[in-house]
């Protein structure tokens, strides 16, 4: 029988005036992967854990290697968490919703699930805080998005919709863009919606969708009906038009509060930009995930832990000057 990995330091081990090498915020697939590097590296650390992965969301990932079958997000997050508790990592259900940077590192205030509070000082600190998906204002949504009929995602789950008749919610080049991607990859009918605004496009935009077969409905959406196993779509003027997948392509609010707070270098969209490390502009400030500017996937956030926590593992052996 293989020999269980040795418990490496938990909260209740670290002393209020001991300083964790990495204090990791946020406990999606970036954040978790980094404490599993981090434990095996035998590094102090802790991982605070918001419990509302953008993760959770996932119906079925076909494009996780491995799981061959497809994999949900709630299943992949349990996985990873069973993993990393297996090296004594115990996240601490809660919020950093303060990080400051002093003499001694980071110094964060953590809101506990239970309602206490604390600080933390840490020497390196590691943004795994995720980004969240604006979702459309519209009735029905949280059935539809259980059934799999409202997706965000088509890296993700566009196969699973090719040559199915599929519908695009967005507005401006987001939207545009992400029509143009669905029809020419996956499928040949594809529809491109508005929300709240009619639509408004230039000559070059409208030449665009043409070239790529995408219907324009101009009129706003206002509702969406579950329909068995499709879904349908009702506009402002009366129309109801019938599709098998519709993505919502209104974009991201990206959670990197606390590190643009700091000063870190971000794009329009508050999405870090880091070196090759996955350190940000600040010093010993680094990010993984949906809060790094790029492309958003799951392998992709586990690779930017990797990179990080690898990274963090040798700068704990170096003079101090990150700080």
């Amino acid at each position: 029988m293989a020999k269980e990995p040795a418990p490496v330091a938990r909260l209740s081990q670290v002393s209020p005036e001991g300083r964790l090498d990495c204090l990791i915020i946020g406990g999606g697939p970036a954040g978790l992967t980094a404490a599993l590097y981090l434990a095996r590296f035998r590094r102090r650390f802790m991982l605070v854990d918001g419990c509302d992965s953008r993760a959770a969301w996932i119906p079925a990932s076909h494009n996780f290697p491995v799981f061959s079958e497809g994999v949900g997000g709630k299943e992949m997050l349990r996985m990873l968490r069973a993993h990393v508790s297996r090296y004594g990592v115990q996240p601490i259900a809660g919020l950093v919703d303060d990080l400051r940077k002093g003499a001694d590192g980071f110094v964060a205030g953590l809101a506990h699930a239970e309602g206490a509070r604390s600080s933390v000082v840490a020497r390196h600190v590691l943004l795994a805080t995720g980004a969240t998906d604006i979702k459309p204002s519209l009735p029905d949504l949280a059935e539809a998005m259980r059934r799999g009929l409202l997706r965000y995602c088509p890296i993700c789950d566009g196969y699973e919709a090719r040559g199915k008749k599929i519908a695009v919610i967005g507005f401006g080049e987001g939207g545009l863009g992400e029509a143009v991607f669905v029809a020419r990859t996956y499928a040949e009918d594809v529809t491109l919606l508005t929300l709240r605004q009619g639509m408004v496009l230039t000559e070059d935009e409208r030449a665009r969708l043409a070239h790529h077969r995408i219907r324009i409905l101009r009129t706003p959406a206002v509702a969406l009906e579950v329909e068995g196993g499709r879904i349908a779509v009702r506009l402002a003027d009366g129309g109801r038009h019938v599709f098998d997948t519709v993505y919502s392509a209104l974009g991201l609010h990206v959670r990197s509060e606390l590190g643009v707070a700091l000063g870190a270098a971000h794009d329009r969209n508050f999405a870090l930009t880091v070196d090759e490390h996955n350190q940000t502009s600040v010093p010993g400030l680094y990010a993984a995930g949906d809060t790094v500017h790029g492309l958003n996937q799951i392998v992709v956030a586990m690779g930017h832990a990797a990179v990080a926590a690898t990274t963090i593992h040798n700068r704990c052996e170096l003079p101090t000057d990150d700080l």
